[in-house]
């Protein structure tokens, strides 16, 4: 019987342990609802998520030149490149992967079964990243991966 409790104990100790530490890891990540966004010597401005998700898509459409050029780079096929500005989404990268992104899909070559999706890293200052733009699903027609 004490070899089965200390068999139990040898099992179980480690998994509590990655439990807890996962569970630190995802709080030090987790990002607060509100951040402090400027500041003047009488008071501190605070923007809401909302606030903040708008003024991530309003830069991405004010750069979506770079976007359109970086996806026509992946491939000599693609002749136009469509942004559907309704599909945005946002991302913590989940456990494995703790950054922070935008992401913008969109179609090609004006075909409506066309499909691309590209990620822009999100800094701690809430700007967007174009530098390390990247597709992260492929570019496909249909159920077809263009190649």
């Amino acid at each position: 019987m004490k070899r089965r409790v200390e068999l139990f104990l040898i099992i179980l100790l480690p998994i509590l342990g990655l439990v807890f530490l996962g569970g630190k890891i995802m709080h030090l990540t987790k990002r607060p609802e509100q951040k402090i966004t400027a500041s003047s010597s009488k008071k501190v401005v605070q923007k809401s998520e909302e606030e903040i998700k708008k003024e991530q898509v309003a830069y991405l459409k004010e750069h979506e030149q770079e976007i359109v050029d970086y996806v026509k780079s992946q491939n000599p096929k693609i002749e136009s490149v469509q942004i559907d500005w309704s599909d945005v989404r946002w991302s913590d990268g989940g456990f494995l992967f703790p950054d922070y992104s935008i992401e913008v899909y969109g179609t090609v070559n004006h075909i409506e079964d066309s499909g691309w999706s590209a990620s822009m890293p999100i800094n701690d200052d809430d700007s967007i990243d174009l530098k390390k733009i990247s597709i992260f699903n492929d570019i496909t027609i249909g159920e077809e991966i263009l190649e």
